[in-house]
């Protein structure tokens, strides 16, 4: 069923909720659907989402610091002016602050949550259970779920923002990270990400890297469009030399072809986005309210210190260290096929 209207309900901290919902949405609009995105991340007024979701989608973003009843009195004025034939609701079944439960019985639209992994606590304070029936596709994207069992719930793929020809090569990757073309090291790439201090705490990560690696590596501090931008030096007196400044990067999958070594959190998108393109990841797991990234983590992408990551990345400059295969499947594409075929078209 062509030509239907979605509303995609992203509303969540840092990049993960709004770069997933993009995915989707940015493939349902090619389809010829019409695609309303909402989020409140404090990411989203810097990121040009416009740009990689084209012409067919818009995104409507909120004010992070909107109580829960403003909130819903924003989702209700959406569901008003938007009138869609289909909601899709990431993770949180009950809304981000419980505001979508009152609503969602009464909503006569079909009806899809985006459904991965969750705290157990919140799952059983908040009956989770109990508000996952109130939709009609349960989509898990590429990682298990409290959920993933239930009868309306389909496996797919993991969810990217980019099609694989959409990638970068390698050779215009490492250009556009800065690196010379005769320079055959491998690259480490920090991400940047989560929120504002995190971001930060990245480019101290990459500084103390650099300066461990040496020669053997290049490092580069990989951060998205934000307010860090333009970085100014300290007031006192000039930085110093070794300090890495940022690489504006995003979407950051564009230039995964062309890092060798990633080091970031456990977050849905750089662990899938690093899975799927080959790239080994060293990652710190990040605590988070809903999110369990430790357990997302292999033990093998897994840092429990600082300390650990330096020496777990030394290792993997090291000569023997390899590339895995890519692995991309259209985790996006056969989501928007289900939603067609179960949903619009039930």
């Amino acid at each position: 069923m062509a030509g239907a209207r979605w509303l995609i309900y992203a509303l969540g901290g840092g990049m993960g909720h709004f770069t997933r919902a993009c995915g989707l949405a940015r493939v349902a609009a090619r389809r010829g659907h019409r695609v309303t995105v909402v989020t409140n991340s404090v990411f989203a007024p810097d990121v040009p989402l416009e740009d990689v979701l084209g012409a067919g989608a818009h995104v409507h973003r909120l004010n992070p610091d909107l109580a829960k009843s403003a909130v819903r009195e924003a989702v209700e004025c959406l569901l008003d002016g938007v009138r869609p034939e289909v909601l899709v609701v990431d993770t949180f079944p009950r809304g981000l602050a419980g505001e979508l439960a009152p609503m969602l019985p009464g909503l006569r639209m079909g009806k899809v949550l985006v459904h991965r992994d969750l705290n157990p606590t919140y799952v059983a304070r908040f009956n989770v259970a109990a508000a996952v029936e109130d939709f009609d596709l349960l989509l898990v994207p590429g990682e298990d779920a409290p959920f993933s069992q239930h009868p309306r719930a389909v496996r797919t793929a993991p969810w990217l923002l980019l099609e694989r020809d959409e990638w970068l090569s390698r050779a215009q990757a490492r250009e556009r990270l800065g690196v010379a073309a005769d320079d055959i090291r491998p690259l480490v790439a920090v991400m940047g990400s989560g929120n504002a201090e995190e971001v930060a705490e990245a480019g101290a990560i990459a500084t103390r890297l650099q300066e461990r690696l040496g020669a053997s590596a290049p490092v580069r501090w990989l951060a998205p469009p934000g307010p860090w931008f333009p970085v100014r030096a300290p007031s006192s007196g000039a930085p110093e030399r070794n300090v890495l400044q940022p690489v504006r990067v995003w979407p950051a999958l564009a230039v995964m072809p062309g890092v060798d070594i990633l080091v970031g959190a456990g977050g849905y998108n750089t662990v899938q986005e690093a899975r799927v393109t080959g790239t080994p990841l060293v990652a710190l797991a990040r605590a988070r309210r809903y999110d369990r990234q430790a357990v997302r983590l292999r033990p093998e992408e897994l840092a429990r210190t600082e300390a650990e990551l330096m020496e777990r990345v030394a290792a993997l400059v090291g000569p023997r260290s390899a590339r895995a295969p890519e692995t991309y499947s259209g985790g996006a594409r056969d989501a928007v096929a289900l939603i067609e075929r179960t949903v619009l078209n039930a």
